[in-house]
């Protein structure tokens, strides 16, 4: 199998209130792309974010005492760990400078993905930028919406940079899905000796999520929206969501 990966360039910078997907498709056409059956949309979980309103100003939050202590163990701004709280259900490790928790959404990561950066933080004072509250509900949004604009069938991935354990670095990920095969299931299967195949889960999402990370680029390149073509069109399964990569709480060992 083949497939290409092709940034997408000339995105406007998003404000809360814009048609998300008609400036994709702008964005697409004027690249000379037509959009086709069986293509992957995937876009950075920033202008999403910032489409769906996610932006909040610092000055708006009263920190709790709890998110007090925490600043002051971490120190971070009390009104930035209270954001981080009230996006989390767990505090899992704090030290100077980081925070890991357990998103509301279920995934592992540092300040609940609340980022500070490429925002504009305006004159009046500092802003944060959350996660969408529903990436997979915004993924099969603009999934329907380019079905209705365009009659083409795509995917829809919506990624965000998250470390892991025990690795340096960050790398795309799934956080929104839709239209994909999120997991392909090969546990009953057997290998090239004929073995059975006891455990085997490919994490596909977070695959095409990486590959076009890396074309997007996560510092100043100004390219959220990334087309994947060559991939044979999938039926849509609306169980294949990016919530199935989460490990279950009672199968995690780390806790």
């Amino acid at each position: 199998m083949s497939f290409s990966v092709t940034p997408i360039p000339g995105m406007p910078m998003v404000v809360a209130g814009d048609d998300l997907c008609g400036q994709i498709l702008t964005a697409i056409h004027d690249q000379g792309v037509t959009i086709t059956d069986g293509d992957v949309v995937c876009v950075a979980q920033k202008v999403v974010s910032k489409a769906e309103g996610q932006l909040v100003d610092l000055a708006t939050i009263t920190a709790s005492q709890q998110a007090i202590e925490l600043a002051e163990e971490t120190d971070k701004d009390p009104r930035l760990v209270e954001l981080i709280l009230s996006e989390s259900t767990d505090i899992l490790r704090k030290r100077v400078g980081v925070l890991i928790v357990r998103h509301k959404l279920g995934f592992v990561g540092a300040h609940a993905g609340i980022d500070q950066s490429n925002i504009e933080h305006g004159e009046s004072g500092d802003f944060a930028l959350l996660l969408p509250k529903d990436p997979d509900a915004s993924a099969d949004r603009l999934r329907l919406d380019i079905l209705e604009k365009t009659g083409a069938r795509v995917g829809v991935i919506i990624t965000d940079s998250h470390n892991r354990p025990w690795r340096m670095g960050t790398i795309g990920a799934a956080i929104g899905a839709a239209g994909i095969t999120v997991l392909e299931d090969h546990r009953g299967g057997t290998d090239i000796y004929g073995r059975e195949l006891k455990v085997t889960l490919i994490n596909r999402a977070d695959a095409l999520a990486a590959a076009a990370t890396l074309v997007m680029g996560e510092t100043t390149e100004k390219i959220p929206l990334v087309l994947i073509q060559g991939l044979a069109p999938e039926p849509v399964d609306p169980d294949q969501h990016a919530q199935l990569i989460n490990r279950p709480l009672e199968e995690d060992l780390f806790r």
